[in-house]
C-alpha cells in the first residue's frame, strides 16, 4: 500500500518544506487520541482526488503533522499537482478489483487503535477466495469492504480479534452471590436498586455491550480508586474488567455464571466485548491481523487457577465410627464435586494415618488416628496437597509420626508442614499449575511440644522457633514462585473474632511477603481480611475455616465451615470465594441453604479486626 503513496510524500515534501522532517517523523508513528478527527475537518472540504489521497494517508498521519496536512489540502496549487498524478494510479486506487479496502472505526478506544493501525500499515496484501488483493486504509467505515469495530461478544460478533470479560462486583462483605442482566441493564439507564460505578477505561465496551450510552447517575472510576469508591457509596454495585478485579471485590455471578470458575463458558456471557473484522472478506483480514495481535484476551483459561483450601480434617472418633457403617468415602458425597472440581484441593490434616488404628468414638478421647482406608474420603474430593501443621501428628509418638509420612510417601501425596526432622517440616511445597507457581508453608504456632519436630526427630515445624527462617525463605522465594501461601495451627478459640496474637502473627506473614495466610487451628468459622486496595499487592489473611470432617456435633457453630476458594490469574491472586456448609451426622458436610449462609457471612464480617 505504502509503495503507491511516493507521488503524494513527494507534493507533500514540496509544500511543506522546513516542516517535512517533522511531519516524517509523524508519518513514522506518532499517534495520538484525537488522531483522526483532528483531520475530518481538512478531508470534508476537499474535491475527490485530493479526498482520496488523504483518505489513504490517515492510517498513518500522526497528530504532529495534522495542521500541516490541513493547509495542503487546501491550497489550489497542491490540488492541481495532486490531479496531475498519472490516471491509471488513481483509478486502480479508486476500483475495487484487485483492492481490498479496510477502515478502522474512529471510536475504538486508543489501546486497540494503536496496535491495529500499525499492524494494518503492514498489510499490504491479502489472499481471499483465491485472489490476492492488494490492502488500502480508508478512514470512513461505510465506504469499506470491511471495517474493524467493537461489539457485545454475544453477538453477531464478527471475526474476533480482541475479547474482553468484564464482572460484576461489589464489596467484599456482601452477603448477596449473584445479580442479573437484567438489573445492570437497569442500573446502567439509571431505573435499577441502587447505584452502578463503572471502570473510566472501558465505558465504550459497556456502551457496545449495553447498546446505548450510560445514564448521567452511572459514576466512573479507574484503577485502585475504584474499589474504594464503591466501598464507601450505599448498594452500589460496579463492573470492572477482569483483569482488574481484586481480593476486596466479591465478584457476583452473572445469571448464574461465574467468570471465576475453571469451568466458565464464555459463549453466552453477556458481560463480553469484542473488536472484530466486519464484512465479507473479515475472516481473511482477520487471519492476517491475528498474528501480530498481543493480549487478545483479558482471560486465557491457560493462566487460571482455583485453590480449594479447607480447615480441620480429623477422621477419628465418632467420625471414623460413621465410616465404618456407611463407607469410607460417606464424609466426601456431598461436597466432594465442587471440591474435586478446583485445580489444586487442600486439606489440613490434624491426625496420623496408620495402619491398625482402633476407632475410639467416646468424645473424651484426644489420642487420635486415621486407618490409611479413610484415605477413600480425601481421594473423592480430589486432594491435590496435604498440610500436616497440626497439633496431633505426634499423637501415637515419633513412630507414629514416621509410619505417617512414610505412608503418604509411598503413595506420592505431597505433604508439607511435616517432617522426618525440623528441616524437612518448615521446607515448602513447591507446586505449580498453568503457569502460576506456588509455594505453601504450614506450621504449628501453638503447643503440644511433643509436636515439634527437632533436629533429628519428626514432627510438625514450630513456627515460633523457626519464625526468621520462614520469613527468609519467603523472601528467598518471592523471586521464583508467584503466590505464596502459609497457614498456621494456631491457638485454638471458639469465636469468630480472631485474637490479638493470632492478628499479629497472620499480619506479620503478610508484611514478610505471604500471598495467602490461613488458620487452620479453628474449629469454628473465623474473619477473613482482604488486601488489595490502592498500592497493596492482592492477597488475603483467613483466620480460621472451622471444621471439614470432624465429628464436633455440640454446638451451630462448631458444625458450621468455610471452604475459601482461591482465584488465581497469571501469577496474581485476584479474588477469595467463601463457600459455607454444616456437618451432619458428626461426619458428612452439607451446602447450607440461603438463610444459613446469609446468618454465617454476616457473623464472619463482623467479627473483622480492625486495620
Amino acid at each position: 500500500m505504502l509503495n503507491r503513496l511516493g507521488a503524494i510524500y513527494k507534493l507533500i515534501e514540496k509544500q511543506l518544506q522546513p516542516g517535512w522532517r517533522d511531519f516524517r517523523v509523524g508519518v513514522q508513528g506518532i499517534f495520538a487520541a484525537d488522531r483522526v478527527a483532528a483531520l475530518r475537518e481538512a478531508v470534508a472540504n476537499l474535491r475527490s482526488p485530493s479526498q482520496l489521497v488523504v483518505t489513504a494517508l490517515l492510517g498513518i498521519i500522526g497528530l504532529a503533522a495534522a495542521t500541516s496536512i490541513a493547509s495542503f489540502a487546501s491550497g489550489t496549487a497542491v490540488t492541481e499537482e495532486i490531479e496531475a498524478i498519472s490516471e491509471p494510479q488513481v483509478q486502480l486506487a479508486d476500483s475495487r478489483d484487485g483492492w481490498l479496502t479496510l477502515a478502522l472505526d474512529t471510536t475504538l478506544p486508543e489501546r486497540y487503535f494503536s496496535q491495529l493501525l500499525t499492524v494494518t500499515l503492514g498489510l499490504e496484501e491479502i489472499e481471499t477466495s483465491g485472489i490476492r488483493k492488494r490492502v488500502m486504509l480508508l478512514d470512513q467505515p461505510r465506504n469499506a469492504d470491511v471495517r474493524v469495530g467493537l461489539a457485545a461478544g454475544t453477538g453477531e460478533a464478527g471475526s474476533v480479534l480482541y475479547t474482553r470479560f468484564l464482572a460484576p462486583v461489589a464489596p467484599f462483605a456482601t452477603v448477596p452471590d449473584d445479580v442479573s442482566m437484567a438489573e445492570l441493564t437497569l442500573r446502567w439507564q439509571g431505573r435499577g436498586s441502587g447505584p452502578l460505578i463503572v471502570d473510566a477505561d472501558y465505558v465504550s465496551e459497556l456502551e457496545a455491550i449495553f447498546g446505548e450510552e450510560a445514564a448521567d447517575s452511572v459514576q466512573t472510576a479507574s484503577g485502585s480508586a475504584l474499589a474504594a469508591v464503591l466501598e464507601v457509596v450505599a448498594g452500589a454495585l460496579a463492573i470492572v474488567a477482569f483483569e482488574d478485579v481484586t481480593p476486596v471485590m466479591k465478584v457476583l455471578h452473572l445469571d448464574g455464571a461465574n467468570i471465576l470458575s475453571n469451568t466458565f463458558d464464555s459463549a453466552s456471557y453477556p458481560l463480553t466485548a469484542v473488536v472484530a473484522v466486519f464484512g465479507n472478506e473479515s475472516e481473511s483480514v482477520a487471519a492476517a491481523l491475528r498474528p501480530h495481535i498481543t493480549q487478545a484476551t483479558n482471560r486465557s483459561p491457560d493462566e487460571l487457577t482455583t485453590l480449594i483450601m479447607t480447615g480441620v480434617t480429623a477422621m477419628a472418633r465418632v467420625t471414623a465410627s460413621r465410616m465404618e457403617e456407611k463407607g469410607y468415602d460417606y464424609p466426601a458425597l456431598v461436597i466432594a464435586p465442587t471440591l474435586r472440581a478446583a485445580d489444586i484441593t487442600h486439606i489440613s490434616n490434624e491426625v496420623p494415618f496408620l495402619a491398625g488404628c482402633d476407632v475410639d468414638p467416646s468424645l473424651n478421647n484426644m489420642i487420635l488416628c486415621s486407618n490409611p482406608a479413610y484415605w477413600a474420603a480425601l481421594e473423592a474430593v480430589g486432594v491435590d496437597i496435604v498440610g500436616l501443621s497440626g497439633n496431633h501428628v505426634n499423637d501415637f509418638g515419633r513412630d507414629g509420626a514416621r509410619e505417617s509420612i512414610g505412608w503418604y510417601r509411598e503413595n506420592g501425596i505431597p505433604i508439607y508442614g511435616s517432617g522426618l526432622n525440623e528441616a524437612e517440616a518448615c521446607e515448602p511445597l513447591i507446586f505449580a499449575h498453568n503457569g502460576n507457581r506456588f509455594a505453601f508453608f504450614a506450621a504449628l504456632a501453638h503447643y503440644p511440644a511433643f509436636a515439634w519436630a527437632t533436629e533429628d526427630e519428626p514432627g510438625t515445624c514450630n513456627y515460633n522457633a523457626n519464625k526468621e527462617r520462614i520469613f527468609a525463605r519467603i523472601a528467598a522465594l518471592r523471586g521464583e514462585v508467584d503466590v505464596i501461601a502459609v497457614e498456621l495451627q494456631h491457638e485454638e478459640i471458639y469465636n469468630p473474632a480472631p485474637i490479638t496474637r493470632q492478628v499479629q502473627d497472620f499480619r506479620e506473614l503478610r508484611a514478610a511477603g505471604a500471598d495467602i495466610v490461613t488458620g487452620v487451628q479453628s474449629h469454628v468459622p473465623q474473619a477473613m481480611e482482604p488486601y488489595g486496595y490502592g498500592g497493596e499487592e492482592p492477597g488475603i489473611i483467613v483466620y480460621g475455616l472451622g471444621n471439614l470432617f470432624f465429628d464436633q456435633m455440640w454446638s451451630w457453630q462448631t458444625r458450621t465451615t468455610l471452604i475459601a476458594r482461591h482465584t488465581i490469574y497469571d501469577g496474581q491472586v485476584i479474588n477469595t470465594e467463601i463457600l459455607t456448609a454444616v456437618l451432619e451426622d458428626y461426619a458428612q458436610p452439607r451446602w447450607t441453604t440461603e438463610v444459613e449462609r446469609g446468618d454465617l457471612l454476616r457473623q464472619i464480617f463482623d467479627a473483622a479486626p480492625p486495620r
